[in-house]
């Protein structure tokens, strides 16, 4: 019996391997396109990239360092230099078909990145299981640029598991709305009308503030913005801030808000700050032909009438005022119910003025609706 060589006890020494096996392997070397691994053979295995992952942008560097111990099939004994070529991949491909054939069945929500955004829609790598999500079933709300969210952690569900066909559908979306829907249901239990809530403003228009309250969005219209006049909303309020809003009506699913607060109702005291025959200061802040209104504080306007501008005859307001402009008058007429106030500078200026307000007619002084002026105005209609 003739004694075996060194090479012949070395070959023994190692296991024997065949294309398609599993085996364990140990990194022992790592660059970012290729690594080595000791699988306990005569010779390394060679793990490239492509057979790493399906990801492109993948640095084997960052993924794996030495010391890493992963199971890889084999895919070829000897590539002709002597080497073992190893896939990490399409084992993992394995996996991931059953991992995702069981997600789909019982309806798991899964977690991954966002490998890839494509015109309609994103994929994503699951155990290098290609999911693809619509841009329709990624989000409740219409987004355009889905961008934004390349290489962020995603939660969604399989829909559509088809691997003969290669289609495997993920849906955001269905998360999305049963959540919303879940903090809308738990919102409207905690809240009622006339609590103070803070809230994000999310969307500012030109008609108002949709404020974000934690579950569902509430209007703050413009007209519940102040106790006085508002110009526009764009002015005064940004998406992301902070505010502090009332409560002022539910229905259903609609809530509408308003920061005109009680205890900053200027009406409260203005019988008694604003009686007739009170003498008053204002800033006139709008013009009419009939008269102009003259802000006495914010929330209350007054009146001053064409006729109660001076004893001379003026055809419009326009013609002695401009707005800015501040003006010193009398109270000549109150109504707390309307939230009406009428002023005068004439009657300061008038030999008796109780007699004259008794001669002047109720058309020239008190007969208009200051709230259906502001109305009229702010719907571009005529007064």
């Amino acid at each position: 019996m003739s004694e075996m060589t060194f090479e012949q006890m070395l070959d023994a020494s190692f296991k024997t391997i065949h294309t398609g096996e599993v085996v364990e392997g140990t990194v022992i070397d790592v660059k970012p396109n290729e690594a080595v691994l000791n699988i306990g053979y005569k010779s390394d295995g060679i793990l490239t990239k492509s057979e790493y992952s399906n990801d492109p942008g993948v640095d084997l560097t960052e993924a794996l360092k030495i010391g890493d111990t992963l199971e890889v099939k084999i895919i070829k004994v000897n590539d002709g230099e002597g080497q073992v070529l190893l896939t990490y991949k399409r084992l993992a491909l394995d996996k991931g078909s059953k991992r995702l054939e069981e997600a789909f069945e019982s309806q798991e929500i899964l977690k991954a990145k966002v490998s890839q955004v494509l015109e309609g829609g994103v994929c994503i790598v699951v155990d290098e299981v290609r999911v693809f999500i619509p841009a329709s079933l990624f989000s409740d709300t219409y987004e355009k640029d889905l961008s934004k969210y390349l290489g962020e952690e995603i939660e969604f569900v399989v829909t559509e598991y088809n691997p003969k066909k290669r289609r495997i559908i993920g849906n955001r979306k269905v998360i999305l709305v049963a959540r919303k829907e879940e903090a809308q249901k738990k919102l409207l239990e905690t809240i009622k009308e006339g609590d103070v809530v803070e809230g994000t403003i999310k969307n500012v228009t030109d008609f108002g503030v949709f404020v974000d309250l934690g579950g569902m969005d509430g209007l703050l219209h413009i007209s519940e913005m102040s106790w006085g006049h508002v110009e526009n909303p764009k002015k005064n309020y940004k998406a992301g801030e902070k505010l502090t809003v009332l409560i002022k009506e539910i229905n259903e699913n609609k809530i509408a808000l308003s920061l005109k607060f009680n205890d900053t109702n200027p009406w409260v005291d203005a019988e008694s700050k604003y009686a007739v025959g009170t003498v008053v200061t204002g800033k006139v802040m709008r013009m009419t032909d009939f008269g102009a209104f003259v802000e006495l504080e914010n929330g209350i306007d007054a009146l001053l009438h064409v006729s109660q501008i001076s004893k001379d005859h003026i055809e419009k307001p326009s013609d002695v005022l401009k707005v800015g402009d501040e003006v010193t008058a009398k109270v000549v007429d109150f109504n707390l119910d309307e939230k009406r106030v009428s002023i005068s500078i004439k009657a300061l200026t008038a030999p008796d003025p109780k007699e004259e307000k008794e001669e002047e007619s109720n058309e020239d002084v008190a007969s208009v609706d200051i709230d259906a002026v502001i109305a009229a105005e702010e719907n571009g209609e005529e007064a």
